[in-house]
C-alpha cells in the first residue's frame, strides 16, 4: 500500500467527476464551478461572498468575479447587508439551474459509484469522514 498512490487516485477520482460534471453541466450553460456557487448560496442564505469563497475553495476575489458573473446572468442578485458585506440572494432562475444541475450530479456520481455495493459505498462514505476535518 501506498498512501502517495491511495491520494492520488482521490484526486483522480475527484478530477474525473469534475470533468463529468462540467460536459453534463453545458446542457444548462453553467460550469460546475458556477453550479457548486449555486449550491452553497442555496444551502447558506445569508452568506457573504467571502463565506462563499471559503466553502467553494476559492480567494475572495477569484469567488467576487464568478459573483459578478453570476449576477449578469441573472442567476444571482447582490443584497446589501451589514456594514461593507455583500450578501448575494440566488434568483428563481438560479435556484432552477441549481436543481437541474443537482439532478445532473446525481446521475453523473451514480454512474461514477456504480460498481461499488451499497455497503460498499457506505463504507467509503463513512472512512472519508473520518478524514475531512
Amino acid at each position: 500500500m501506498s498512501l502517495q498512490r491511495t491520494g492520488l487516485a482521490i484526486k483522480r477520482l475527484q478530477m474525473q467527476h469534475h470533468r463529468a460534471m462540467n460536459a453534463a453541466l453545458v446542457e444548462l450553460g453553467i460550469t460546475i464551478v458556477q453550479w457548486d456557487a449555486l449550491r452553497h448560496l442555496s444551502e447558506n442564505p445569508g452568506a457573504s461572498l467571502h463565506d462563499l469563497a471559503v466553502l467553494t475553495f476559492q480567494t475572495d476575489q477569484a469567488f467576487g468575479t464568478l459573483a459578478q458573473r453570476l449576477e449578469e446572468r441573472g442567476l444571482i442578485e447582490r443584497v446589501e447587508g451589514a456594514g461593507r458585506a455583500v450578501r448575494p440572494r440566488i434568483t428563481a432562475k438560479g435556484e432552477a439551474a441549481r436543481e437541474r444541475g443537482a439532478a445532473i450530479a446525481d446521475r453523473v456520481l451514480t454512474e461514477s459509484f456504480a460498481p461499488l455495493t451499497r455497503a460498499q459505498l457506505a463504507q467509503l462514505d463513512e472512512l472519508l469522514a473520518l478524514l475531512v476535518r
